[in-house]
């Protein structure tokens, strides 16, 4: 077995700190954050679905700060149009021609608030720029900066005037994930602590984008033993041959679940990735694709029964 070289002691412990801040930013959340930072490493995004008020924007400024990102928070709305995203080319008088003026989503780190509130053309503005990291206007191609991460949040209660996510936006989130109330403890260190936002601000960057660079194009060298991906078969197949499930997962998402899976693994300071690292990231990275055979059913619990009945070996 080729085995590749360790990460080096010092990206793993400024990895570490990383983690360790933006958990004393976000308190009691610390299985939701681990995963936000195996979704970046892994070259995904993340779909935030929850209530308002529960962190959101919260959790994606605090790893914007962490990490040294460029930041942009875009608020969706049903008369958001796709140029207000990408941005536009303009004539120019001066240089007898056409500028192209980058939208928002020229940047590191976008919050692309309550996505499901934009109609379906604005939402597949973003398509293209998740997939290839690139946006094309006026048949150019523009490349997008390096890395390039999309926090998107939605509100699963309010649906008034939103628009659902098709099956080819959700596709393109490696992990949706929801943060949940607080517990007792982290809600009353939150209440007795000083403001997030002015937390936030003083937080200083302790992971460089170089860095993370170096990390992200690590996770495809952490092994994964032939036994592991007949393991991720047996899983992908159940979850075509499902009585309740009406599409299952496809080869795409197969392959974001060992990705994920391989993240995982190198925050936990591993060079092989195990069956646990794939039961820890499956319902995240398998629900939300999964379309159910009976109208709107419970993805997140189909999700959890193609796991219970998978076994590993």
């Amino acid at each position: 077995m080729n085995v590749p070289a360790a990460t080096p002691p010092t990206q793993r412990e400024s990895l570490a700190r990383a983690i360790a801040q933006v958990n004393g930013l976000v308190l009691g959340k610390a299985r939701q954050i681990e995963l936000c930072f195996a979704c970046l490493l892994a070259s995904g995004h993340v779909l935030i679905e929850d209530l308002p008020g529960l962190g959101k924007t919260t959790l994606a400024r605090s790893l914007a700060a962490t990490l040294g990102l460029g930041f942009q928070r875009l608020q969706f709305t049903a008369d958001l149009l796709p140029s207000d995203i990408l941005g536009v080319s303009i004539f120019d008088q001066e240089m007898r021609g056409f500028r192209f003026h980058p939208g928002p989503v020229f940047t590191q780190l976008l919050l692309a608030d309550e996505i499901n509130r934009a109609p379906p053309r604005t939402q597949s503005a973003l398509l293209e720029a998740m997939a290839e990291q690139q946006v094309t206007i006026d048949g150019t191609s523009h490349a997008l900066p390096d890395p390039f991460f999309v926090i998107a949040t939605q509100n699963p209660v309010d649906l008034a005037g939103t628009f659902p996510l098709p099956d080819s936006q959700l596709d393109r989130f490696l992990m949706r994930l929801s943060l949940g109330y607080p517990d007792t403890q982290a809600e009353h260190d939150m209440l007795m602590g000083r403001d997030r936002r002015e937390l936030i601000g003083k937080a200083p960057a302790l992971l460089d984008t170089e860095t993370l660079k170096a990390l992200r194009q690590a996770v495809p060298n952490v092994h994964a033993s032939e036994a592991l991906v007949a393991y991720v078969q047996r899983l992908i197949t159940a979850t075509r041959q499902h009585a309740q499930i009406h599409v299952g997962l496809s080869p795409r998402a197969g392959l974001a679940l060992l990705r994920a899976a391989r993240a995982l693994a190198l925050m936990r300071g591993r060079q092989h990735a195990l069956p646990e690292d794939v039961q820890n990231v499956f319902v995240e990275v398998a629900a939300h694709r999964l379309v159910p055979a009976h109208g709107n059913g419970d993805r997140v619990a189909l999700a959890k029964s193609v796991l219970h009945g998978v076994a590993v070996d």
